[in-house]
């Protein structure tokens, strides 16, 4: 812990210098990776996207697929609403972006994807729980990679995909808990 606000911005200042102020050519780009199923994609995933993309050079996206599940929007709607989502906001911050489809271990497609850094945002408690843990074993299993977690800004926090699934299919309207292209997928889904 830091005693005073003056200190964490020092440590902060040494552990994640500003774009700007690095001047040793021989730093590594810092690469980011935040995976999720993204199904569908919410305004809570954008906030931990726009945060994230304030300390990476590039911010990969890693959209999960998994057979077991079966998800609202296949995997190609998923990285186009994404993308789309998330494009203007990673240009407007000078944050590169990368969206990519995966399947398996996330620390796994996190190291193919070349990142340096693994991003999480939590939302309440019970995510810090399980992201401590998850943390923990990607640690073991890529000790190469760190992992960063983004508190939800306030008004997020309540949001996740299930919920915004049963508004969306209970008629609800969803926009206030996704950006507009995820809001038109889904009144495409579920209408008629």
């Amino acid at each position: 812990m830091c005693a005073t606000s003056a200190n964490c911005e020092q440590a902060l200042a040494v552990l994640l210098p500003p774009r700007a102020a690095c001047a040793n050519p021989f730093r590594m780009a810092r690469t980011g990776f935040f995976s999720g199923s993204f199904d569908p994609m919410t305004n809570g995933h954008l906030d931990v996207i726009e945060h994230a993309a304030a300390f990476c050079d590039r911010l990969v996206i890693g959209v999960g697929s998994n057979p077991s599940k079966t998800a609202l929007f296949a995997i190609g709607e998923r990285l186009d609403l994404v993308r789309e989502a998330a494009a203007p906001i990673l240009k407007h911050i000078g944050c590169a972006l990368e969206v990519v489809s995966f399947s398996g271990l996330a620390v796994e497609a996190a190291r193919k994807a070349g990142a340096t850094l693994i991003v999480r945002g939590l939302r309440d408690s019970t995510d810090f729980d399980y992201e401590m843990q998850m943390a923990g074993m990607n640690g073991a299993i890529a000790p190469e990679l760190r992992t960063v977690f983004l508190p939800a800004s306030s008004p997020v926090r309540p949001i996740t995909a299930t919920l915004v699934r049963q508004v969306a299919a209970m008629g609800g309207d969803p926009s206030p808990f996704v950006p507009p292209n995820v809001v038109k997928a889904l009144k495409a889904k579920f209408s008629g």
